[in-house]
């Protein structure tokens, strides 16, 4: 049976429109539910990269922030952001979801947000210091190299770009907190991407890049890789969420964060 004519989830192809469509309704669907599910976690005005819990004010990744121009993509309720402007960042926060954005309320410190499609940002070349994004976008597009692109167009030479993204390994793994996630089931080098359909309609999609992926997208949009972080999980951290959990992260990485510098304009 052809996988589109029926609800649940595939592996198959996804154009990046389509792709754009499931996950604009997805998230506009999903945004109070998921900030109400992880909200006390991620916090209200507070930059986590990942599910292991590791928190910009310890990792320092995005550098000095006070008075740098600053540009969040994929910022969901945009408690990141929030975060760079308390730490005296002049930072915009976007999103592809405009439920995401407007879930994060009013709260201080203000931050200005933008809906749009990460792969074609509204800003002038140049326009910003640093550019960063925690978990929120790359996963959910179909042709990362242009975000990647788009990333460096609007950084100024010698701009700072953090990426984080759930850590490749885990396509090759059932998405299971237990230990049945522990398990390869699947190909590292598949990167059919992930599908569900509801209704008959794509209704969320993910796509799986490789480590190498990543760096190669990076290199050719003019970036040097600074470091690759790959967070422990800690102990005493007894958050599952999804198919993170102590079982899994006390074995395999869950997070692969990017930090890389534009050497020159694309």
């Amino acid at each position: 049976m052809d996988p589109s004519s029926q609800d649940g989830a595939f592996r198959r192809p996804a154009a990046p429109e389509e792709t754009v469509r499931a996950n604009r309704a997805w998230w506009d669907d999903q945004a109070a539910e998921y900030l109400a599910e992880h909200g006390d976690f991620l916090g209200a005005a507070d930059l986590v990269w990942g599910p292991e819990g590791l928190r910009e004010e310890q990792a320092r990744l995005l550098g000095d922030l006070r008075g740098r121009r600053v540009l969040e993509i994929g910022a969901g309720a945009a408690q990141g952001s929030k975060y760079v402007a308390d730490q005296g960042g002049l930072v915009v926060a976007t999103d592809l979801s405009s439920a995401m954005l407007r879930s994060g309320g009013d709260t201080a410190p203000y931050v200005p947000v933008l809906t749009c499609d990460a792969r074609r940002l509204p800003f002038a070349d140049q326009s910003f210091d640093v550019v960063f994004t925690a978990q929120g976008a790359l996963p959910f597009v179909a042709d990362p190299e242009l975000l990647v692109a788009e990333a460096a167009r609007v950084l100024r030479p010698g701009g700072r770009f953090v990426a984080a993204t759930p850590h490749p390994i885990r396509w090759a793994f059932p998405d299971s907190p237990d230990e049945r996630g522990l398990t390869a089931t699947m190909s590292y080098f598949d990167r059919t991407p992930y599908v569900e359909i509801t209704g008959g309609v794509t209704s969320y999609v993910e796509h799986h890049r490789t480590v190498g992926d990543r760096i190669r997208d990076l290199m050719t949009a003019g970036f040097m890789l600074l470091d690759l972080v790959e967070p422990e999980w800690p102990d005493g951290h007894d958050l599952i969420w999804g198919g993170w959990s102590p079982t899994r992260g006390r074995l395999l990485p869950g997070t692969a964060i990017y930090v890389a510098e534009l050497l020159r304009p694309t």
